[in-house]
């Protein structure tokens, strides 16, 4: 279920940034590239959150 609230997460946020970013510089928000991102932003936190770091007291 977290990977689920990741990836949804991370396809809002990317979304709304670059959303107003392409506001800001008076350019065109594209819905298709802004998803793309934002799941290969959820992606690498998984692999970061879960493959990367590891608690002290598994070790």
């Amino acid at each position: 279920m977290r990977y689920i609230w990741a990836i949804i997460w991370g396809t809002l946020l990317s979304n709304m940034s670059f959303y107003v970013l392409a506001s800001m510089q008076g350019g065109h928000y594209n819905f298709a590239s802004a998803s793309f991102f934002g799941i290969i932003l959820a992606v690498a936190a998984m692999v970061i959150g879960d493959g990367l770091i590891s608690d002290p007291a598994e070790q």
